[in-house]
């Protein structure tokens, strides 16, 4: 396993794959089966390599099987913030502590970067993720997001981490 910066070499549709399998895994039962299965092949492709957003991949082998998305605070509210937009991993990499070492490469960057707090935003009802960031030292920050997914309505939760 080797966790690196995406590089303009790497196929960013194996990256998107990574994306649509884990939301399609760690989403079925929160938004709409109908929604996850319309998800096309290649859907976040053309968004990884946004402006300001900086990107892990976790290889296994040459594979991609999981990716990690940070950048400075999105909101205006929290400027002087690090974020982490994005934790996803192929469905039978979860549960190794992959995930665990992505936020920790992520939090060290942001640090590296000079953000003294993370933040990220989670579905409240994604009750596994919730127990995975609490974990390892994330804390509710007491701000929500509602937002609406595949026709139904969800409300996302911040949460909130020291970099030291």
């Amino acid at each position: 396993m080797e966790i690196r910066d995406l590089t303009d070499y790497d196929d960013l549709i194996q990256v998107s794959r990574v994306y649509e399998q884990s939301w399609k895994y760690a989403y079925k039962n929160i938004i709409p089966r109908a929604y996850l299965d319309s998800i096309p092949e290649g859907r976040w492709a053309a968004n990884i390599r946004k402006p300001g957003m900086n990107n892990l991949v976790l290889t296994d082998g040459g594979i991609i099987v999981g990716t990690c998305g940070y950048c400075r605070s999105r909101w205006d509210k929290f400027a002087e913030y690090g974020e982490i937009v994005s934790v996803y991993l192929l469905p039978e990499y979860m549960g190794r502590g992959y995930g665990r070492e992505l936020v920790v490469t992520a939090v060290s960057r942001l640090k590296s970067m000079g953000h003294e707090k993370i933040l990220l935003w989670v579905l409240e009802d994604n009750i596994k993720a919730r127990q995975f960031y609490e974990h390892i030292g994330f804390v509710n920050g007491g701000e929500v997001l509602d937002d609406n997914i595949g026709g139904k309505e969800l409300r996302e939760i911040m949460y909130i981490k020291s970099a030291c």
